[in-house]
């Protein structure tokens, strides 16, 4: 074989084992909460809390009170705006 094919080769072996690596899935969280006040209009993961509309993705505007995301359990109360409603368990 070629020396330089070899080397090549070689450093090709070495980036790709590395750059798997930094495509692994992060770990789940145990928990996750349902934060309201900082979803963007039409980015809401469910109903709303008044009942006004039923679904994911029907946020009317920005940061209402009324339309939550899922956030990991801890991070709502560091985002400036986030309200936690309600914390439940992750689906294993």
């Amino acid at each position: 074989m070629n020396k330089k094919v070899f080397i090549n080769s070689a450093i090709g072996a070495v980036l790709a084992s590395t750059s798997l690596n930094s495509l692994a899935v992060p770990d789940q969280p145990e928990q996750w909460e349902k934060c309201a006040g900082i979803a963007k209009a039409g980015a809401n993961d469910c109903g709303a809390l008044d009942g006004s509309h039923n679904c994911a993705g029907q946020a009317k505007g920005d940061n209402l009170d009324t339309d939550w995301i899922y956030l990991a359990a801890g991070s709502c109360e560091k985002v400036t705006g986030g309200n936690v409603v309600a914390v439940k368990p992750a689906k294993k």
